[in-house]
């Protein structure tokens, strides 16, 4: 179920396997960054990255289904080149393809959902993408989810929470933003209306000069300017 042939045969099985939206947390943590390289771990069919480039962020998407890939192609030739020009689609297995070290102001991973061993080297890995006061988001499954009528895997494994993702970060590194378990509203095979849970990290990677005063007097300033 984790492997490429797998996601292949489903992305090959429907014409669409996940809606044109963006995720809705990467629209909420993101909006209001500079945009700057984007890397978008587990792209799919491509709705986070055109969101994002239709914003101004130079995206590489990287998946290892091909027939998503070709879709999100498709779907940014379609916006124009104004859009295309801005995403590089990677065909690559994240477990390990390596990217670039330190080159990315914004690292996305959207319900990457893997068991704790595998998951970890790849989330280690993704945070030594993150460039200096760049952005690390990552979003999954709650645990909490499988004590719903809305269906899961039936491994409690895949799941984590964003305070397991906090802990695996160096403080001295990472400053973290968003640690929740942030609700919303899913259907059950019953038509029922249900409440789940979306973990959400959103860390931000200290500057190559982080100073431990200066910074926290610096992230004050900007989140007073914010509010």
């Amino acid at each position: 179920m984790f492997g490429e042939q797998a996601w292949e045969e489903r992305y090959r099985s429907r014409a669409a396997v996940w809606s044109e939206r963006p995720n809705p947390h990467l629209v909420a943590e993101t909006t209001g960054l500079t945009p700057g390289a984007a890397l978008d771990a587990g792209s799919g069919e491509g709705a986070d990255a055109l969101w994002l480039a239709s914003r101004g962020w130079q995206v590489t998407a990287v998946d290892f289904a091909a027939t998503a890939l070709q879709r999100g192609a498709a779907q940014a030739e379609a916006r124009g080149a104004d859009v295309a020009g801005r995403i590089r689609w990677v065909h690559a297995d994240l477990t390990t393809w390596a990217p670039a070290e330190g080159h990315f102001d914004l690292v996305s991973a959207q319900f990457l959902q893997l068991p704790t061993a595998p998951r970890q080297t790849l989330f280690d890995r993704l945070t030594t993408a993150v460039a200096h006061a760049g952005t690390l988001l990552i979003v999954g499954h709650h645990p909490s989810d499988l004590q719903t009528t809305v269906p899961r895997p039936p491994m409690p494994d895949l799941f984590f929470t964003a305070e397991e993702i906090a802990d695996s970060l160096d403080p001295d590194r990472w400053e973290v933003l968003v640690a929740d378990a942030r609700p919303r509203l899913a259907s059950d095979p019953e038509g029922r209306q249900v409440t789940v849970h979306d973990a959400v990290l959103r860390a931000r990677r200290r500057p190559r000069d982080y100073a431990p005063d200066a910074w926290s007097e610096a992230t004050s300033s900007a989140d007073r300017a914010r509010s």
